[in-house]
């Protein structure tokens, strides 16, 4: 008979399906699982689908939610207020350029500090207190006292204060939020009013404080200035002391200058070193004339005098070239040349002696006024040393007085400065955008809030079918054995609606039944290097996983291909198949030395037959515990191509073991979505300490679509067999049978 394997994901060459090395990597009691290890993507989404309206539903829940919570949530309307920090730059005085120029303030710092002020409770209270929300039964309830109120005000403000620090910059945008929208821009306004009003009176506070300090101090330095300047006073009446000099700043000159003593004695040394200059110019030309031949004045007197001499003297000279001496002409111009040398010699000795006579009374008049000058310096210079020496408590009162007056003037022109600073200046914030009355409200935002809802509700959804998913830790798709498990998925049988439906899909070679059923086969063909083990059990982790039908299918698959198949029933406890005469089976084989052959009976499928349970026996662990099992499997494997056990459950019994180290090969069956992931590793570990090779598992009872939804309970399988050349009705026994 031709199979038609229906597509190649459900046979043992799919992507990943097949490994027949999977079973044999870890060692017996190895196989270990942990839930979070596979929680990937596609795991998550396997999951979503299954319990897609459980997270629908939890999807409309917080829609739903969020509608409602929109639909009875007082509106909120929020009104914003732009502010900007100004750091102060106006400098009224030289002292506070140099403050600034040498400060180092961050101005994100300025603003850090401003933000958190705009945030105190001493502006929210200025604000409660300057709109008079106190008696505003809007903001607090009129049954409270004043006090109550007030408080109850300022914390209103505080709690509807919203305000947000920069990042950059020196903007600072804050809001209030109100049911009223009116209300949030009254306040939000008056927020902003209060907050610049505080900081100028703080800064008006401190300079008040420090006009006040000054006021005291300048009133003090006052009475020190005018006590010193009366003592200083009294002092210069005792010792008869006048300053006449006055220095640069208008101050009474120190020192011997400013005296009168002082002034006279540098008077009389100037005129002093004026007489003496005269004295010593007037000796110089007396003496100068006394050295010295006639002088210009004498020549111009006697220049005609000299002319005439000359000029009969070069007749003389003339003449004597062709006169003699003796000759008369000659003597006469010699007795007049003569007479004119006498007449220039005297008149040149009555100018010099009258000259002389006048620069030696010169310098007698210079000599004597120096001398008196110098008689009066010299006494000047007694009374100014004296005078000095009766200074020297003066001064120390002068310095007091000028200490003090320089302590004064510095603490006046201070309280000016600080009178003037305190009065002028920009506010520390300054506001850029007042706030109107908002027209929608801030809060429930119905859009926010349906994508919150949806949000929420999807998140609890699958957190929910995450949770329950885990809870629920099954196996329940081929991704699932074989990351669970550690084993390759040799197929996965479909669900069907009722026994009756499997039967006939077991006889219809082209259903879905039996097309999954030939992949199987057709994996259990590769699954060892020799093909087809002669000799398979099939067990499962409890009873009613389908271990069974699966027993029964794999069986008629195997005869129609024209095998020579025989079927044990192994579950010595509650078999699945039953033959007319109870007194042939597996028991009876177990406890006597029987052929296989006269205990096997035929079914109504050619090339199948089937060795019943046979009499339920009270002890079958110790029926299976001996060497006789071994015997029978072998004596089966050479009298028939290919055996099948259909062994018990493993969980809780000793059986399942016992059959699997007889047998050596086993197929493990799981039930899609209900046998527990660590039930199934304790049954394969328990299985592999014996040492049997586990060629893989099937997955029975999935959905259509090969996925984990919607499992149910259900019993099917009827088949035929014959005793003694008879037909005898082999049943599957419904009460903890494994169909």
């Amino acid at each position: 008979m031709n199979t038609n394997i229906a597509v190649p994901n459900e046979g043992p060459w799919a992507l990943g399906a097949y490994d027949p090395d999977a079973a044999t990597r870890l060692g017996p009691g190895q196989r270990s699982y942990s839930a979070s290890q596979l929680l990937d993507f596609a795991t998550v989404v396997r999951i979503i689908y299954h319990w897609r309206w459980l997270v629908l539903s939890a999807i409309a829940v917080g829609i739903v939610l969020a509608t409602l919570v929109t639909l009875l949530t007082t509106p909120i309307y929020r009104a914003s207020v732009t502010l900007e920090a100004n750091p102060p730059t106006v400098a009224v005085s030289e002292e506070q350029t140099k403050e600034r120029e040498a400060s180092t303030v961050n101005p994100y710092d300025f603003v850090a500090t401003q933000v958190g002020l705009l945030s105190s409770k001493s502006v929210s209270q200025r604000t409660a207190q300057d709109l008079n929300l106190a008696n505003n039964p809007d903001v607090v309830s009129q049954s409270m006292e004043a006090s109550q109120r007030l408080r109850a005000a300022t914390a209103a403000v505080q709690g509807g204060l919203k305000v947000t620090a920069p990042e950059d910059g020196q903007l600072i945008k804050f809001s209030y939020d109100s049911p009223s929208p009116q209300l949030a821009a009254l306040v939000a306004n008056g927020i902003a009013d209060s907050f610049i009003n505080t900081a100028l009176q703080r800064r008006y506070e401190a300079s008040a404080y420090a006009r006040n300090f000054l006021e005291r101090q300048i009133s003090k330095t006052r009475s020190d200035l005018e006590r010193s300047e009366r003592a200083l006073t009294a002092y210069a009446q005792a010792q008869g002391i006048i300053t006449t000099s006055v220095g640069p700043d208008g101050k009474p000159a120190g020192g011997d200058a400013g005296s009168l003593q002082g002034e006279s004695l540098i008077t009389l040394n100037k005129a002093l070193a004026d007489a003496t200059a005269r004295r010593v110019a007037a000796e110089g030309l007396y003496r100068q004339s006394l050295a010295v031949g006639p002088t210009s004045d004498v020549t111009t007197s006697t220049i005609q005098l000299r002319q005439q001499l000359a000029t009969l003297q070069a007749e003389y000279q003339q003449k004597r070239t062709f006169m003699k001496p003796e000759h008369p002409e000659m003597q006469s111009l010699k007795a007049q040349i003569d007479e004119l040398g006498k007449q220039i010699a005297g008149t040149s000795a009555q100018i010099s002696s009258g000259r002389n006579n006048s620069l030696l009374a010169e310098y007698r008049g210079a000599l004597s006024g120096e001398s008196a000058l110098q008689a009066r310096v010299n006494q000047l210079k007694g009374a100014v040393l004296d005078l000095r020496g009766r200074s020297i408590q003066y001064n120390i009162l002068q310095r007091e007085v000028d200490t003090n007056r320089s302590l004064y003037d510095a603490l006046l022109q201070r309280f000016k400065e600080i009178g003037v600073a305190g009065g002028v200046g920009m506010a520390p914030v300054s506001i850029v955008d007042r706030a109107d009355a908002p027209t929608f409200p801030f809060r429930p935002n119905l859009f926010m809030n349906l994508l919150l809802g949806l949000g929420f509700g999807l998140l609890a959804g699958v957190g929910g079918a995450v949770g329950l998913e885990f809870l629920n830790d099954t196996i329940k798709t081929r991704e699932d054995v074989r990351k669970k498990l550690a084993l390759p998925c040799l197929g996965a049988v479909p669900r069907t609606a009722a026994k009756d439906v499997f039967i006939e899909d077991l006889k219809n070679p082209t259903s879905i039944v039996s097309e999954a059923y030939s992949a199987i086969v057709a994996a259990l063909r590769f699954s060892t290097e020799s093909g087809m083990p002669k000799v398979l059990v099939v067990t499962s982790t409890r009873s009613g996983e389908g271990k069974s039908s699966t027993a029964l299918a794999l069986a008629q698959n195997f005869a129609r291909r024209d095998k020579s198949v025989l079927l044990i029933d192994s579950d010595l406890r509650k078999p699945a198949f039953k033959a007319a005469d109870d007194n042939v089976g597996l028991s009876k084989l177990l406890t006597t030395d029987d052929p296989v052959t006269s205990h096997v009976v035929e079914t109504q499928h050619p090339g199948l037959w089937l060795l019943p349970s046979g009499p339920v026996p009270p002890n079958p662990a110790d029926l299976l515990s001996t060497g006789r099992i071994r015997k029978i499997v072998a004596e089966a494997s050479e009298r028939f191509d290919i055996v099948i056990i259909d062994g018990p459950p493993t969980i809780g019994l000793a059986d399942a073991p016992l059959l699997a180290a007889a047998a050596g090969n086993l197929l493990f069956v799981v039930e899609s979505g209900k046998t527990r992931t660590r039930a199934a590793i304790e049954a394969l570990n328990r299985l592999e300490a014996t040492g049997t090779h586990v060629l893989g598992a099937t997955l029975t009872k999935s959905s259509a679509r090969g996925g984990t939804y919607g499992y149910g309970s259900y019993g099917y399988g009827y088949g035929y067999g014959r005793v003694g050349g008879k037909r005898t009705e082999i049943l599957m026994i419904p009460q903890g049978s494994d169909s």
